[in-house]
């Protein structure tokens, strides 16, 4: 049976012969469906590497922790209460002195006073400074790797837009910023943003940082080696840690004052406890082993040698603590690494 539909027809709107029918054309019955959005279970972060917990490990421990007073807490604040106080009253007696003696004695002591006051001031205010952008810098690292642990580009982009105005100042870091702000825009992961930014801002910088410690490492050789008193080895290699600790750290971005470099020491020795103290390693024992001949030949040579590898391997956990961001995009270097010399396979 045919389904009959008239075929459409023109007509005039005044025609009398046209009757309409205003009823509501019928609808076809529609299938109602309905849609079930089942909700997309949150990611479960991934867990951090070994060598990446061991680093924050040992941030941690050079952090402020919370203050709980101790014994020793208590001897110390006490006894250096009693010097500020000793010197408070000593300056004072030596201004009065100054003045019962001449007014223009006890102006100059006075204003002599005001400076020393003003400078300790200012030494208090940088050194909180240099502990508040140190710790910065270590929170830095910390979101930068759960950022690319958890592939979560909210917390990527933030955390590089801290990095990016860590080196806003430093006309050398224009172009690498002007890339990675053109990135920001544009990657959507959050991990490949975190292995950009690494590779644009901080490997320019790990060249740099593996030059000191290489630079370090060759001069406590050298002079370990030549050096006639070991009293005199000991207090040059302590200096020298010492500057490529604080050299290390200014390549970074940060600049500790002496609070700031006692903190940094104590998460480098947490550094190099975590991960296996002063042990010689695998690495380390293959150049103690082929350096054997020489140390034979002459003690002194060993000791150089040695004296160099352990200061290479606190360079190395310098480098690690002290970067703004983890080792991702680039290799973590080893002693091997920095410092091949010492090792007869090549030159720094």
């Amino acid at each position: 049976m045919s389904d009959y539909r008239p075929r459409p027809r023109a007509f005039r709107l005044d025609d009398s012969g046209i009757a309409y029918d205003d009823r509501p054309t019928a609808q076809p019955p529609r299938a109602e469906v309905r849609t079930e959005t089942a909700p997309i279970p949150d990611r479960a972060p991934e867990p951090l590497d070994e060598a990446e917990r061991e680093i924050e490990a040992a941030q941690a421990s050079g952090m402020a922790k919370r203050w709980r007073p101790t014994l020793a807490t208590l001897v110390w604040t006490g006894l250096g209460g009693l010097i500020s106080l000793g010197i408070g009253l000593w300056v004072d007696n030596l201004v009065t002195a100054l003045w019962a003696k001449a007014q223009g004695f006890g102006w100059l002591g006075l204003g002599f006073a005001a400076l020393l006051v003003a400078g300790v001031l200012g030494l208090g205010l940088r050194e909180f400074s240099a502990l508040m952008r140190q710790r910065r810098i270590a929170e830095l690292h910390a979101d930068l790797a759960q950022a690319h642990a958890r592939d979560d580009r909210d917390l990527a982009r933030a955390a590089v837009g801290r990095l990016m105005a860590l080196y806003a100042a430093r006309p050398q870091a224009a172009r690498a910023l002007a890339e990675v702000s053109r990135s920001r825009g544009e990657i959507i992961d959050g991990r490949d943003l975190v292995e950009i930014a690494e590779r644009a801002l901080v490997k320019p910088l790990d060249a740099l940082a593996r030059a000191e410690v290489a630079a370090a490492a060759k001069r406590v050789s050298l002079v370990t080696a030549l050096s006639p008193r070991a009293a005199l080895d000991v207090v040059f290699v302590a200096a020298q840690v010492v500057r490529l600790t604080r050299r290390i750290a200014e390549i970074y971005g940060g600049r500790p004052g002496f609070l700031g470099f006692l903190k940094l020491a104590r998460s480098i020795s947490a550094h190099l406890v975590i991960t296996g103290g002063m042990a010689v390693g695998d690495t380390v024992l293959q150049g103690l082993v082929g350096h054997g001949i020489a140390a034979k030949l002459s003690s002194r040579m060993g000791e150089g040698v040695l004296n160099g590898l352990l200061t290479a391997r606190v360079g190395v956990s310098a480098m690690a603590v002290c970067r703004p961001a983890p080792f991702h995009a680039v290799k973590a270097p080893g002693v091997n690494d920095v410092a091949p010399f010492l090792f007869g396979g090549g030159k720094a």
